[in-house]
């Protein structure tokens, strides 16, 4: 299959080549947004990578490197990061941040902004369930690490660094049962196509299985507070089995602690409660709450030295799976 050109987008797309350079390079003015989703849908159909085969041919290197986060106001992709900046700054390397802010459309406008800027590698915290949106990444023989999240069909050789979410969640559903909780509420916000969160959730459901709990999901994403406030309480009203209610992630709580507040529920009499992630500030909530910590700093060291090893062309181990801490605390 031939490589694919910036003219070859431009006839799909039925636009001018400048027209698609401008939007490579993000210049957006006096481009309606129809014309710029029918270029990025062309870019994406032809998986067209800017200045690939250009890449190939040079020797000298950048010394940039991308890095594509779900959403940069979550504290999670903010540590995250600074694991990366703190590995690959001191190794020479500039790093530049882009947020996706959870959006397919974006992230690919994105990544081919860096594929303009020829950086010498990517490590992307990626939206799409499918790793087909990937594959000119890889066309473009571009080192990359994906983090966090686990695409479906994601190719042996491409590396990756993730918590091992399933074994913590299945591992503490068997906890709580012999704590005598008898049903489990798990609260989740995916607003991604793909996200750890399902890990989180197929792992509890399982333990719970092997329990002989009851299991149940709240998924929040697009609703209000007052929405997850309505269905939390009608769940626990509806149900006196012992509950504990688990936060699928660090946002998540702040809902919950609000509600807990609101309705004048006692932790952990009323339910229990848990937590993904909280960035220490949760041992001020009463006497503290019970959380499974992502480590993510160290799973962005991680990535940082696999990116570092691919371009160095050291083989590396493909798949790295970051332990998820456990912080006991009497909210369960």
């Amino acid at each position: 299959m031939k490589n694919i050109t910036i003219a070859d987008v431009a006839k799909a797309a039925g636009v001018s080549v400048t027209t698609v350079s401008r939007y490579i390079n993000g210049n957006f003015k006096k481009m309606s947004d129809a014309t710029k989703q029918r270029v990025q849908q062309t870019i994406s159909d032809l998986n067209y990578a800017p200045k690939a085969s250009a890449r190939k041919m040079r020797q000298e290197h950048s010394h940039m490197i991308g890095v594509v986060v779900g959403d940069i106001a979550n504290v999670f992709s903010s540590l995250l990061f600074k694991g990366i900046y703190d590995v690959l700054q001191p190794a020479g390397y500039d790093v530049l941040l882009m947020n996706s802010n959870n959006s397919l459309e974006t992230e690919q406008a994105e990544l081919t902004r860096l594929f303009t800027q020829q950086v010498d590698g990517l490590i992307l915290q990626p939206n799409a369930k499918s790793f087909a949106p990937y594959e000119s990444i890889l066309t473009a023989q571009l080192p990359m690490v994906l983090v966090d999240r686990e695409t479906l069909d994601q190719p042996d050789t491409v590396a990756k660094v993730v918590s091992s979410n399933f074994d913590a969640s299945y591992h503490l559903a068997l906890e709580l049962a012999q704590k005598g909780y008898q049903r489990v509420i798990t609260v989740s916000r995916t607003l991604a196509e793909v996200s750890g969160q399902s890990k989180r959730i197929a792992g509890f459901s399982a333990g719970a299985e092997q329990s002989g709990q009851q299991f149940f999901n709240l998924e929040t994403a697009h609703q209000s507070r007052e929405w997850l406030e309505e269905h939390l309480v009608q769940q626990i009203e509806e149900h006196p089995e012992k509950t504990a209610v688990i936060s699928l992630m660090g946002p998540v709580l702040f809902d919950l602690l609000a509600i807990i507040k609101s309705d004048k529920i006692v932790i952990p009499y009323d339910f229990g409660l848990v937590s993904f992630d909280d960035w220490s500030w949760s041992q001020y909530v009463n006497d503290g709450i019970f959380l499974l910590h992502q480590q993510p700093e160290l799973m962005g060291q991680v990535a940082a030295e696999k990116l570092l090893q691919q371009i160095q062309r050291t083989p590396i181990s493909t798949a790295t799976y970051i332990p998820v801490e456990t912080i006991s605390k009497p909210s369960i």
